[in-house]
């Protein structure tokens, strides 16, 4: 088996599409043909990990974070980044980093968070935009059912909980056709009376390259006219932080008292309490001072998140608890995570590349130290 193919499972589970802008996610050393020996899965790259990675014979570490995230000019080993890619590098082995690709997922960071404190009812904090597309072409009748089922084996059609739906322009719903045409065919020059269906299908950007080589690879025309729409839906399954409940009220002590031993941290800094018991939580892995105020709208009694500044506690108003619980102990169960999503993966896709070559790191890469 070779990176790529891990990659994919990958794109399967947390497409790189929907990462932030700023982030820097996938191969970020190393070759995608490289054949693996064993998988290192860790929450963060340093040079004690790749020690590790060398020592348990792994070629591939799959790491949380990125150890390139901002750009480098020169790699001389001054710096921690640069001594971990140069070893790495020496040594044979790829690094791949999944990051915010996975924040932004359903089952992602914040849904392993709300899986720990046995909360329920989970929905996205701040859903993304502009993540949905449309399509829309026309094709022959006797043509249409074999294009729609094209485009549905392509991912086309499956939005959230909705599986093959397609629509015409005047959105009238599943499989219906649309309003018969006298259109130009394929062959330039060359037209006739011909009756098609108007075919309208909506599916996760990500997926548009398959959406495309789909449409050209099953539609009868040679050239094929079509229309791509960007739609303004907010994704209700992509996007930052998730909204839960526990379910039953808790004192606001008690509640905090259960999220410092499921999360294993060493230190929860808060706003005051307001004598309210808890019932709706917003939860947001790792840097979330950028969503206090979603938070607050969403009507949560307390905030989950991390690296908040002085001045970050006062926007709690006196209408919700905010609450620091640790970047790497917000994340820190992730790396578990993905060795059992790989390890599923790659034991139904290759049952000759044993579970024992997925490995868990045993180096804590928390910078922070508690007295």
């Amino acid at each position: 088996m070779i990176i790529q193919q891990v990659i994919n499972f990958f794109e399967e589970l947390a497409p790189t599409y929907y990462a932030e802008e700023y982030d820097n996610v996938g191969l970020l050393v190393g070759d995608k043909n490289t054949e693996i020996t064993s998988i290192l899965v860790t929450h963060d790259t340093l040079e004690e990990v790749v020690d590790e990675a060398i020592e348990k014979n792994c070629n591939l570490i799959v790491s949380f974070h990125p150890i390139i995230f901002s750009g480098l000019k020169k790699i001389t080993g001054k710096t921690y980044v640069e001594k971990t890619i140069i070893k790495a590098i020496q040594n044979n082995i790829a690094i791949f980093a999944i990051h915010t690709a996975l924040d932004n997922n359903w089952n992602g960071v914040n849904a392993i968070i709300c899986n720990k404190l046995g909360l329920i009812n989970k929905s996205i904090l701040i859903p993304k935009k502009a993540t949905i597309k449309k399509l829309v072409t026309f094709v022959p009748k006797d043509d249409a059912n074999k294009l729609r089922e094209s485009l549905f084996s392509a991912g086309a059609g499956t939005i959230g909980n909705y599986d093959h739906c397609s629509f015409n322009l005047e959105g009238t719903g599943t499989f219906r056709a649309g309003k018969n045409t006298n259109p130009t065919l394929g062959k330039i020059g060359k037209t006739h009376q011909e009756t098609e269906t108007q075919i309208g299908i909506t599916y996760p950007a990500h997926l548009e390259g398959n959406i495309i080589q789909a449409l050209k690879s099953n539609h009868p025309y040679e050239e094929v006219a079509y229309e791509i729409m960007t739609l303004e839906n907010h994704n209700q399954k992509i996007g930052s932080g998730m909204i839960a409940e526990l379910p039953k009220p808790m004192p606001e002590l008690d509640f905090l008292k259960l999220v410092k031993d499921k999360m294993n941290t060493g230190c929860i800094k808060h706003s005051k309490f307001l004598n309210k018991s808890i019932t709706k939580i917003a939860v947001l892995g790792g840097s979330g001072s950028f969503a206090i105020d979603a938070a607050k709208h969403s009507g949560a009694d307390i905030y989950l998140t991390a690296d908040l500044k002085y001045h970050d506690f006062y926007k709690a108003e006196n209408e919700f608890i905010i609450a620091d619980i640790g970047h790497y102990e917000s994340e820190q169960f992730t790396k578990n995570e993905l060795v059992e999503f790989l390890s599923k993966k790659i034991t139904n896709f290759a049952p000759a590349f044993e579970k024992g070559n997925i490995k868990i790191s045993e180096v804590n890469t928390n910078p922070i130290k508690y007295l």
